[in-house]
């Protein structure tokens, strides 16, 4: 958990915007204080330093320091304006304008920590972990559930495989993806939804899952309105797709209900991993199979 955030700098023109970021980071309720590069006490947070985050604008500290494990964040301004910071996940142009949950997000990534995505007044929304992995099994072992839409592979390490490469290179790469919903109540995982790129296709999908025993509760309508203003307001998209197999009379119902509207009937490549989750690989084209999905469109703006 993030307890700390310190501000080390080499070029002393930041100094008064770094130590008014660090009073604002204290009045969040976190620790901070400010260092010159060249005094930073690294032995003393040595012990707790996964509970740090380091913004620095010396491209040399940030690389010392991240080879000893610290979690590091790059601070660009017009003096350090050829540094690269090689490496580092995240680098702020600005960095008094910076607010807490940016901070706590670059940290999270870093961590591996999930980020809360949106809460609606029963549902959190929160990118997925490897231990929700068991609890997606529950809720796709009905039948029902994967009657028009894939499931997950037989073995759940493949799945686990497949989720891990997807939380590192999807989550971080596109910043949205295919989230798990949470009730509020009682922390249980009731489905998953969220934004996707489907090969083929050049809009953002929609998708949703919500467990058998947990519908009927108008989770589905509450959780993809939420996901919906978030693709507006946050992520700025104009239009969204879904796509639907052509049978699936109730989530098309749902689709309707938020504002989609059919456009065609489409064939959408399926099983495009095959049985087995190996490091990405999919199988030849034509060893996929194909539905006939009807593809519907929002405009958000």
């Amino acid at each position: 958990m993030l307890n700390s955030i310190f501000f080390i700098y080499e070029n002393e023109i930041i100094v008064p915007l770094v130590q008014d970021e660090s009073a604002y980071v204290v009045e969040q309720g976190y620790s901070s204080a400010v260092f010159e590069a060249s005094k930073f006490p690294e032995d003393d947070y040595e012990s707790h330093k996964k509970t740090i985050l380091i913004a620095t604008d010396s491209q040399d500290k940030a690389k010392e320091l991240s080879e000893k494990g610290f979690y590091v964040i790059g601070i660009a301004h017009a003096e350090n304006i050829s540094s690269e910071f090689k490496g580092l996940k995240y680098i702020f142009t600005d960095i008094s304008e910076v607010d807490i949950d940016s901070f706590v997000k670059a940290y999270q990534r870093y961590a591996g920590e999930p980020w809360e995505v949106l809460k609606t007044e029963r549902l959190i929304v929160r990118e997925t972990t490897l231990e929700d992995v068991d609890e997606f099994y529950k809720l796709y072992a009905d039948p029902e559930m994967t009657r028009y839409m894939e499931g997950l592979f037989e073995n759940p390490e493949d799945e686990k495989r497949y989720q891990k490469d997807y939380i590192d290179k999807v989550y971080g790469l596109m910043g949205f993806g295919v989230w798990t919903v949470v009730r509020k109540s009682d922390g249980v995982v009731v489905g998953r939804a969220g934004f996707s790129v489907r090969n083929g296709f050049d809009d953002i999908e929609l998708g949703f899952l919500i467990g058998k025993e947990y519908q009927r509760q108008g989770y589905a309508m509450e959780v993809c309105s939420a996901i919906l203003d978030y693709g507006k307001a946050v992520l700025q998209f104009d239009k969204v797709q879904t796509l639907v197999k052509a049978e699936n009379k109730v989530s098309i119902h749902i689709c309707e209900k938020l504002g989609f509207e059919k456009t065609d009937t489409v064939e959408v490549e399926e099983n495009i991993y095959g049985q087995e989750y190996n490091a990405g690989q999919k199988v030849p084209f034509n060893e996929c199979r194909h539905g006939t999905y009807v593809r519907m469109i929002k405009f958000l703006w």
